[in-house]
């Protein structure tokens, strides 16, 4: 939904930053008791961990490169799905998968979770970039009933804001250890999986990581490197089958539109694309 020239389709154009924030994001959702319930017991993560990464995946990419129409429709079905999701938490705490506060909890770790992804390991973006970045992404938490924040210091509000629902579960270290095994990256990547997963961790904040046990999780300088060339690399691969090279041709631009840097021609508009685009 949102513009070519938006900083959202820059982000997610990468693919390797994609896993690793979405990694770093579910980091962030697990350590909230009832999100955390909510996934763990709704969702394919331990029986398919392979199916719902993608499902995903897929849900934010149409969002940010798919028609407004279609990404209406997907996230109908998906808040159709949600307001089926209600229970307990092991502390007897009541939670539904339709609760504000927890749509925007989800929605904030999501939108921050791509984006320091990117910023670390690919490209650093500028803070008028981030905020540029926060404020794309209200369009599509709107649809799923949520608020985004609407830039980098929104986020470290909402986020200082939850710091007191966040503990420590042993899901947390059962979810990880399973996206270091599962044979979900292309063959050639799955050697450096674990190492990814770690990058992901080191995006968390350090007192966070203290609260739910991953101090000793983290990436040493040399390591960090390692992601970082990856992630470059992977920022100027133009792949006919990626979704941003794909929309791109929709839109009757260049296959490489988006992967010459530098470009400073960003504009903050998620506004849904011409008529004719779709995903």
């Amino acid at each position: 939904m949102c513009r070519p020239d938006s900083v959202s389709w820059r982000v997610f154009k990468n693919l390797l930053s994609l896993f690793i924030g979405g990694v770093a994001a579910v980091i962030l959702e697990l350590a909230e008791p009832r999100v955390r319930t909510g996934v763990w017991e709704h969702s394919t993560f331990r029986t398919d961990p392979i199916r719902r990464p993608r499902r995903t995946g897929l849900a934010a990419i149409v969002t940010i490169y798919g028609a407004r129409g279609k990404a209406e429709a997907m996230i109908a079905r998906i808040r159709r799905m949600h307001d089926r999701v209600a229970g307990l938490t092991p502390a007897g705490e009541v939670y539904r998968a339709s609760d504000p506060e927890l749509l925007d909890w989800v929605q904030a770790a999501a939108a921050h979770g791509f984006l320091q992804a990117y910023h670390t390991y690919v490209r650093p973006l500028s803070d008028l970039q981030r905020d540029r970045y926060y404020a794309e992404r209200t369009l599509a938490a709107s649809l799923y009933g949520a608020r985004a924040p609407t830039s980098g210091a929104a986020f470290k509000m909402q986020f200082e804001a939850m710091s007191n629902r966040l503990e420590r579960s042993d899901i947390l270290f059962e979810f990880l250890a399973i996206m270091r095994s599962a044979p979900i990256l292309p063959l050639p990547l799955r050697p450096v999986q674990p190492l990814l997963i770690r990058a992901a961790v080191d995006l968390t904040p350090h007192w966070l990581q203290a609260i739910v046990g991953l101090t000793d999780h983290s990436l040493n300088a040399w390591e960090a490197g390692v992601v970082r060339q990856i992630g470059l690399f992977a920022d100027r691969l133009v792949l006919e089958t990626n979704p941003a090279v794909q929309a791109c041709r929709r839109m009757r631009l260049p296959a490489n539109y988006l992967y010459v840097h530098p470009r400073e021609r960003i504009v903050n508009d998620c506004s849904p694309p011409r008529r004719d685009v779709t995903m």
